[in-house]
């Protein structure tokens, strides 16, 4: 893993949010799948998911919830704090990394760059320390699956590259993150 991504960890991120403003909206689901090789394949490992209770500064926008069908009040979520949420995380994350003897972590995503905003302006907003991302870079499936597959929706390249998606689990951030893992994979495993 070190070697082939020059020291640095792609972790698959998928988050749902209470909207489109990083500094507004709040976190709602969190999901992290981690990543190794096998022989010289890279494969999906683990999936990592949390309900997250948004930070009760943020908004979250009623169309949000009609999108994700997350009822924030179903007492079956077992959801915890935002801050909780990202902490662990983070420790999840930072494990990977000495295991890997990597120096960071890069958010893999679909529209990455969404993702990351939310990941650093939560840290920033819940005072947490010692983000193990990489500030700025990411790994994006969207770019990376435009190229390679010629469609940048994530149900039509899964569809492309052959992996089951299933639209009535889309937008739930375990969902999401598992399927965009397996396309990340695809697409490095192909190149």
């Amino acid at each position: 893993m070190k070697s082939r991504f020059r020291g640095y960890l792609p972790v698959v991120i998928d988050l749902e949010t209470g909207g489109f403003e990083a500094t507004e909206n709040g976190i709602l689901e969190i999901a992290a799948v981690t990543l190794d090789f096998d022989d010289d394949v890279l494969m999906p490992v683990k999936t990592h998911q949390w309900n997250v209770v948004p930070r009760p500064s943020s908004r979250v926008e009623d169309a949000s919830l009609k999108v994700t069908g997350i009822d924030l009040d179903d007492p079956n979520r077992g959801a915890i704090s935002e801050e909780d949420g990202v902490r662990e995380l983070f420790r999840v994350v930072r494990r990977e990394i000495k295991r890997h003897s990597c120096q960071r972590a890069i958010v893999t995503a679909h529209n990455a760059h969404f993702d990351h905003g939310f990941i650093k302006e939560s840290a920033r907003l819940n005072d947490i320390k010692r983000n193990p991302f990489h500030p700025f870079s990411v790994f994006d499936t969207v770019g990376l699956s435009g190229v390679a597959l010629g469609h940048t929706v994530l149900s039509e390249a899964c569809v492309r590259a052959g992996i089951p998606y299933d639209p009535d689990r889309a937008h739930s951030a375990a969902h999401d993150a598992e399927v965009t893992a397996a396309l990340f994979c695809y697409v490095v495993n192909w190149g």
